[in-house]
């Protein structure tokens, strides 16, 4: 692949990659099934960690807001939550900017297994 081809392919996965907005464009790719391989893996990857949590913030935020006695303890995660969302996305972000491995031990299976059953 020349390399003016890998820079914007690079560049195309780091948008898959972005907190919350790279959602998107993950399901649009996964949606009309075209892009590399390396795209559609990341794709898989980037919509699980942003419906995971997607599904952790509701369920804290609405446990904060039926709880009289855990209210602030149940904020406080749900801002660890978010904060670990965001880490592991920008960490993935440096690690395909390095040329490393996008994947997360376990979770990657997770998420291929999971939108290949729904998504075929």
């Amino acid at each position: 692949m020349p390399r003016e081809e890998a820079a914007a392919s690079r560049r195309l996965l780091l948008i898959h990659l972005i907190p919350v907005l790279g959602f998107f464009p993950s399901l649009w790719t996964l949606y009309r099934r075209q892009g590399s391989r390396e795209q559609l893996v990341v794709s898989r990857l980037s919509i699980t960690l942003g419906l995971t949590w997607l599904l952790g913030y509701l369920l804290l935020a609405a446990g904060a807001e039926t709880s009289n006695f855990f209210t602030l303890r149940l904020l406080i995660l749900n801002s660890f939550f978010t904060s670990s969302y965001f880490l592991v996305s920008v960490w993935l972000m440096f690690r395909l900017i390095k040329g490393k491995s996008n994947r997360l031990p376990g979770f990657s299976n997770f998420a291929e297994q999971v939108l290949n059953k729904y998504l075929h």
